[in-house]
């Protein structure tokens, strides 16, 4: 081979050797096979979606922040109560006195149904509450006319209260002290009552008129 030929072919050489640029060096992920021959698996994935629980809008729950309807104080009872004796009673003990509270109360739904309740506790709400489950529990159904009117006289003794109450139509409600309540919360009209005895005590009068109510019952 000529000699110049070499020469032009080894510039050549060189030339092309100048012209080569580096590969720039990147991150080869190397799997390793395990013993059975396949590529391991991909380790677990976390899922990032996480279950909450819908927040309930503070505007669809009741008074107070409490779920559901209204306060059980909120909800009207179907029986209608008149107070006609509250006081302060004192009971001595070895360490002294303690006192409570008696509440007495008529307690009737104006349609025939009447009931007297007593009740003691210290606490006053508490004594009427205890008045008003006693009263729920001895109720009478009365046996009325169709005027709301009774129908023939009765009369009964309580203690010393006497009390006699008699129809009178057209007359309307004619009675004086609780057993003017007792009447109204049970619906009575055109009766005249009157008392017999000098006792001035509200709850024997009530009772009186209970016990008189009582023959007329259902």
């Amino acid at each position: 081979m000529p000699r110049g030929n070499r020469d032009s072919n080894f510039k050549e050489d060189i030339m092309s050797e100048e012209k080569i640029e580096p590969m720039p060096e990147e991150d080869v992920e190397i799997i390793i096979p395990n013993q059975t021959g396949a590529s391991p698996d991909p380790a677990p994935v976390a899922d990032e979606r996480i279950e909450r629980r819908p927040q309930r809008d503070r505007k669809d729950r009741g008074r107070g922040g409490r779920r559901g309807g209204p306060r059980r104080d909120d909800r009207r009872s179907e029986f209608a109560q008149k107070l006609i004796g509250i006081r302060r009673v004192a009971r001595v003990m070895a360490g002294g006195r303690r006192f409570n509270f008696s509440a007495a109360l008529v307690l009737g739904d104006k349609k025939g149904r009447v009931g007297v309740g007593l009740g003691k506790a210290a606490d006053t709400a508490l004594a009427i509450e205890k008045a008003t489950r006693h009263a729920k529990r001895g109720m009478l159904t009365l046996d009325l006319t169709k005027t709301q009117s009774i129908p023939h006289d009765v009369r009964s003794k309580y203690c010393a209260s006497i009390v006699e109450i008699r129809p009178s139509p057209g007359r309307g409600l004619v009675a004086g002290s609780s057993v003017r309540s007792v009447l109204e919360i049970a619906g009575i009209r055109d009766v005249t009552a009157k008392l017999l005895s000098r006792s001035k005590n509200p709850i024997n009068n009530a009772r009186a008129a209970i016990e008189a109510l009582r023959q007329i019952a259902k």
